[in-house]
């Protein structure tokens, strides 16, 4: 069959027809197939996808032997569940066996997962949680231009996940960005688990994505040529983004199967499975591929390789005194990496807060860079992962409780995908102030302890806080850096001098100490430091010797320091944290992992706190330098 990559010709001629027609019947036995032998999976929503699949994966600028060309089209599957769909189409097209995908679908070790995932050749974002892919698709979108290759990203979608927030939230951004370059197809096959979509929740599809700027039309998903036709002419249209709504029929081919829900979610019995190839005018092939199941899968995962841009280093900022807050001194840091490296592709991500997260001076120096999202924090977060995982140096900025909490699933995701986005949350923890409880983000830490990939760091200070924005922006991986609201002092040293100014070079993981003792240690992390050496020059005139050592690092606590630090008669751990998940947590774990044992205290937050002004809420809790000098003194038995 002729291939004319990137839909480019207008129709598919009669015999490009009838060859995939033909290859759609063999492909479903394979489905069939596949789901049958796992006695699990997603046979009926396959159904309905599939000629979408084939055409996508057969006319898209792809090459199965290079299936990470940094110049191909990116296809997004939102409906993840759909994976025998995909890995049939992925086969057909040559990114590896067919036979493989068949025998090994969901079995243990296999690349072959329930759910789509990025590590199969050919799949771009591993999906499965509903409402994702097109905030993915966005992503890569705007990545394409950002980075000016140029590529042409197709998002295929179920018709049940057009309910949720963060579809809506996404077509938006699509059409307020301009995204010509973006078409999803739907599959609006009318069933989803528990029934009809008009029974469970009606959504007008094409209505939604018409009032939010997009291109619209309809057709038989199942006629292969209408429905390449569409996909041809949503690509050649270059002023709006584009949906396909495609018709189909879930368990299209296969009698009993047809408008079944039942057969949304589940594999064939023996019976049916012979039944259904009989129909479909196949052999049966179960025993032949349960004895391939028997070894390994040949198929080699795609790993991804995120090489961190080299930056031209930017001269620290200095501060002095108490003018200054961290949440400023993180927009001056990224401005400045922006400015000193303008032939880098950079992405900066708002949701409505560019003056309290300070993202504006980014945003006036490289305005193409900086994409105002609006208040999407769901679609912001994998916008952001997907635009960083296509080589763009990706920040996202917003309030602690909007950027850790709302989205905790999406950045979940982020870390299933290995995409490594900086992100930056600013108003944590009480230190929020006169907002109150809603908006008091206490787990800042301990949401991330959940997973996998992400490093957290919390300075304390600005002068901190500058040169660590300027040494994550080239860590690799997932990094976010969580600060408070209010002005702070900058930390002393014993001897008078700023702490972290002058040659001081923020390391990832390493514990600094501020204050030389004999009589106890305290590790603070983030907005208390400067009240917790203030804290120990108090009890000091009571003739308490205290360490103090500031914890930037809180999930990847520095062996060497901590090896120290458990050789003192105490430790306290002092945050403007939840305790039972923060700091108090990290130190607790590095002592029984190490087999380490010392008096261990926690001063931190006990629970949400009251709407006030932010000096006065830290009194309250004891954040303040008096509140820590009396937790000093319980420590040590003073």
């Amino acid at each position: 069959m002729k291939r004319h990559l990137g839909f480019t010709e207008r129709d598919l001629d009669a015999d490009e027809r009838t060859e995939l027609e033909q290859r759609a019947r063999r492909l479903r036995g394979a489905i069939l197939t596949m789901t049958s032998l796992a006695a699990s999976g997603h046979p009926g929503g396959s159904f309905s996808s599939l000629e979408t699949y084939l055409l996508l994966y057969a006319y898209a600028r792809l090459d199965p032997l290079r299936p990470r060309w940094p110049e191909r089209d990116r296809v997004v599957v939102s409906h993840g569940h759909t994976s025998p769909g995909v890995y049939a189409a992925l086969a057909d097209a040559g990114f590896f066996s067919l036979d493989d995908a068949v025998a090994h679908f969901r079995q243990a070790g296999s690349p072959f997962e329930g759910h789509v995932e990025r590590t199969v050749p050919g799949v771009e974002w591993s999906t499965g949680n509903l409402g994702q892919g097109l905030s993915a698709g966005v992503g890569f979108a705007l990545a394409s231009r950002i980075t000016e290759v140029g590529w042409h990203t197709f998002v295929a979608m179920s018709d049940g996940e057009q309910h949720k927030g963060q579809v809506a939230e996404a077509r938006r951004l699509a059409a307020k960005e301009g995204l010509a370059d973006l078409t999803a197809i739907v599959d609006l096959n009318g069933i989803q688990i528990s029934g009809r979509t008009s029974d469970v929740m009606p959504v007008d599809v094409s209505a939604d994505f018409a009032a939010d700027g997009w291109g619209v039309v309809e057709v038989d998903g199942h006629d292969v040529g209408a429905l390449y036709g569409a996909i041809a002419a949503a690509v050649a249209d270059t002023s709006r983004p584009y949906a396909v709504i495609a018709h189909t029929v879930i368990g299209k081919g296969v009698s009993f199967m047809e408008n079944d829900e039942e057969f949304h979610g589940r594999g064939l019995n023996a019976e049916e499975y012979e039944r259904a190839m009989a129909e479909l005018g196949l052999d049966p092939m179960l025993e032949w591929y349960q004895a391939l199941r028997g070894g390994p899968s040949e198929t080699v995962p795609v790993r991804e390789v995120s090489t961190p841009y080299p930056l031209e280093v930017t001269a620290a900022r200095t501060y002095e005194g108490a003018g200054s807050d961290n949440r400023s001194a993180w927009g001056a840091a990224l401005a400045d990496i922006g400015v000193a490296n303008p032939g880098v592709p950079m992405a900066v991500l708002d949701c409505d807060l560019a003056a309290s997260v300070k993202t504006g001076a980014f945003a006036e120096k490289r305005p193409g860079s900086f994409i105002q999202c609006g208040v999407g924090e769901h679609n912001a977060a994998v916008v952001a992962g997907a635009l960083s995982a296509s080589g763009v140096l990706t920040f996202w900025a917003d309030f602690g409780v909007f950027g850790v909490d709302e989205v905790y699933n999406q950045h979940r995701l982020s870390d299933i995908n290995e995409a490594p986005l900086k992100l930056a949350l600013t108003h944590c923890g009480v230190d929020v102030g006169e907002d109150g409880k809603t908006h008091q983000c206490l787990d800042y830490v301990g949401a991330f302890r959940n997973f996998f990939g992400w490093s957290v760091i919390v300075p304390a200070d600005p002068n901190q806080t500058d040169r660590a924005v300027r040494a994550m922006a080239e860590m690799d991986g997932r990094v976010a850096i969580a600060m408070g609201r209010s002005k702070l002092p900058v930390l002393l040293r014993d001897d008078g001098e700023p702490a972290f100014a002058g040659d001081y070079r923020f390391q990832y993981g390493r514990i600094d100490r501020v204050r030389d003792g004999t009589d106890g240690v305290v590790l603070v992390m983030g907005t208390p430091a400067a009240p917790a050496v203030e804290a120990a020059d108090l009890v000091a005139e009571d003739g308490l010797s205290v360490t103090v050592m500031v914890v930037s690092a809180p999930l990847d606590l520095d062996d060497t320091a901590m090896a120290e630090a458990v050789r003192a008669p105490w430790i306290l751990t002092v945050e403007d944290h939840g305790w039972r998940t923060g700091l108090f947590a990290s130190v607790a774990e590095w002592m029984a992992l190490n087999g380490e044992c010392t008096a261990l205290y926690a001063h931190g937050i006990e629970g949400y706190q009251s709407s006030g002004a932010a000096a006065d809420l830290m009194r309250a809790v004891g954040l303040d330098a008096d509140g820590i000098a009396a937790a000093i003194r319980t420590a040590a038995g003073a």
